[in-house]
């Protein structure tokens, strides 16, 4: 018999204990960085999200939209502005950010829809989802940056019951109903410990957690959360990493089983990561926790 066929019954064996154990369970997908500018990138996700809906996860979409953003300013007339790694976000910044944000949210519904799955965008406006206090970066006021202090899943429960797969973008509302712009990373660790997911997957630009950030071969397949506290507090982690990795160990930490980072520009990252016993990326877990369960 054909050799590659061989080898794709194999994949397919290697992928049902994982399929077994996280049918039905919460999953959140963090979407950004160079996965959403590449069109075939953007495709090889969705692809993977609808294939891990079709078998019985329950993905949730968050997504963000700082590159668009900061092109649409642009355009406006106006220069994008960031203070410590934050964009300041005036009212006219808030009105484009929303209205991008907006955009990308119906476009990623279109492609989910196109292949054969209901998907649903909302912001954190609805439903009462997100709700913000304003985020001071290091005690200067930048705008209409917001910290998220509550979180109302109940839409996105509703959603997932009815058998939609929910696209979130990352704008909140405070006390006064204002509208706030939210950091993604932020919304989707505060969502993913709202519904107590079981894995939180971030796309980002890097392959995943490196012992030395300068050489690739020392990327770690597996963290706890005491290994990762360790990790944080030795000092080699710099630049935007490090709220990163902040976000996924406080999400471990209350509640969410796993946490997944992976490198968006790898196409199909996801299924590798989830699917496979070796995976792609970090895999961070609870310290009792073992992700790579099936070996051999």
């Amino acid at each position: 018999m054909d050799e590659q066929i061989m080898m794709k019954a194999q994949t397919l064996i290697e992928a049902l204990p994982y399929i077994q154990r996280f049918n039905r369970k919460i999953i959140v997908i963090k979407y950004g960085g160079s996965a959403m500018m590449d069109e075939k990138l953007k495709m090889s996700v969705i692809q993977d999200v609808v294939l891990l809906k079709l078998v019985g996860f329950k993905p949730i979409i968050v997504h963000g939209g700082g590159k668009d953003i900061s092109k649409w300013v642009q355009k406006s007339g106006m220069e994008p502005r960031f203070v410590n790694g934050l964009r300041v976000t005036d009212e006219p910044t808030m009105e484009i950010a929303e209205m991008v944000l907006n955009r990308v949210n119906k476009s990623l519904v279109n492609l989910v829809q196109e292949l054969g799955v209901l998907g649903v965008g909302i912001s954190g406006k609805d439903g009462g989802l997100l709700h913000v206090q304003k985020k001071l970066s290091c005690g200067q006021d930048i705008g209409f940056v917001g910290d998220i202090d509550r979180v109302n899943p109940k839409i996105l429960y509703d959603l997932l019951e009815k058998d939609f797969l929910p696209i979130v973008c990352p704008i909140g509302y405070d006390d006064h109903f204002n509208t706030y712009n939210i950091n993604a990373d932020d919304a989707a660790c505060a969502i993913a410990r709202a519904v107590k997911a079981e894995k939180l997957a971030f796309l980002t630009d890097v392959e995943g957690v490196y012992e030395d950030p300068n050489d690739p071969s020392t990327l770690i397949s597996e963290l706890n959360t005491a290994q990762m506290q360790e990790f944080l507090d030795s000092g080699h982690v710099g630049g935007g990493m490090l709220p990163k990795l902040q976000n996924c160990l406080d999400a471990v930490e209350n509640g969410v089983k796993r946490v997944h980072i992976m490198d968006g520009r790898l196409p199909h990252c996801l299924l590798l990561e989830i699917f496979t016993n070796k995976g792609v990326g970090t895999a961070i877990i609870h310290n009792e926790d073992s992700e790579r369960f099936y070996q051999g």
